[in-house]
């Protein structure tokens, strides 16, 4: 068992928290909260050890678990990496890409490793169905979610669109060539709603969607390939996946054929995996203690998380064109 300490005890941090008391891979050492009286009130109400400063906490730990605001996230992580510990961020990485790549290159230098919150990845509709996606070639993503205030003090594309940013980038193995976007702002002071035009080299175009003011909740995407249409609910853990095959000389009863304009035929199946349910936090949470345990790569590394980042910027400025 590897010891990890939590920093930041907010509605986010206290589910880290709860999970890796559970959790048989982690010794939950504590954590640190600036705010003394919700550390206070935590520690007296769950029992968690509460640290008085990072550095205390950072001492006592194998790895840093990072669910502070993302304004603090370089800071600490920087702290953790120089004292030789494993550090995992929550998402978006940090502020800037440019404080993202001095991350990497300092976990490079400590010879430690990091992960990001990228919680979609281990979203079990998403790890259903990511085998099955070969050279997607268009792809629309819309990600939508009733008001709240937590997260407007950021553009909705470093709150909720980034989810799908990564998730697209994790399927796309080619370079972005062109991003075109627009952004609204309703009721906050940056953009409440999102739509980007992403253009990859390869010719894959991701059509993205992101709002913070929805009358309902939604996380759908859907990846259109070469034989086969894949769609995914993030909401209801669901997917499907439908595909094209040529069409038997002698189609049954029940098979489904289409004809398209030059004659050739085509039989439509379904070929939907089955969805194994998962807690996605702790699935992320454990896996890393795997990569760090067997010296392996963390799933979500952090160069995928400042590609994610970096992604989400060019939309940001995408906005001003």
């Amino acid at each position: 068992m590897l010891k990890i300490g939590v920093l930041g005890a907010g509605h986010l941090g206290k589910i880290h928290l709860r999970l890796l008391n559970q959790s048989e891979k982690y010794e939950l050492v504590g954590f640190y909260d600036p705010f003394a009286d919700n550390a206070n009130k935590v520690a007296q109400e769950f029992g968690y050890t509460k640290f008085d400063s990072i550095d205390e906490l950072i001492q006592a730990v194998d790895v840093v678990d990072i669910v502070t605001p993302t304004l603090s996230h370089f800071d600490c992580a920087k702290k953790a990496i120089e004292a030789g510990k494993h550090v995992f961020l929550e998402k978006p990485i940090t502020t800037t890409v440019a404080e993202a790549e001095t991350l990497i290159e300092l976990a490079e230098k400590h010879h430690v490793l990091g992960q990001v919150g990228h919680v979609e990845r281990f979203n079990p509709a998403f790890v259903a169905i990511s085998s099955k996606i070969e050279n997607p070639m268009f792809i629309e993503t819309h990600r939508l979610a009733e008001f709240n205030p937590r997260g407007t003090d950021v553009p909705v594309v470093l709150d909720l669109m980034i989810h799908d940013l990564d998730a697209i980038l994790s399927v796309v193995h080619s370079p972005v060539k062109h991003v075109s976007a627009s952004g609204v702002s309703v009721l906050s002071e940056s953009p409440d709603i999102a739509n980007a035009r992403i253009e990859f080299e390869n010719g894959c175009v991701a059509n993205v969607t992101a709002s913070r003011i929805s009358m309902k909740n939604m996380r759908k995407s859907r990846f259109f390939q070469r034989d086969a249409y894949i769609s995914v609910d993030y909401l209801e853990k669901t997917c499907e996946v439908v595909k094209m095959k040529d069409a038997p000389e002698t189609p049954g009863d029940f098979d489904l054929i289409l004809q398209n304009a030059e004659g050739v035929k085509k039989q439509i199946y379904y070929d939907n995996p089955t969805v194994l349910p998962n807690n996605a936090i702790l699935d992320e949470l454990e896996t890393f203690h795997d990569a760090i345990v067997n010296k392996t790569t963390p799933i979500v590394t952090l160069e995928d998380g400042t590609k994610a980042l970096r992604l989400a910027y060019q939309i940001i400025e995408a906005f001003k064109n």
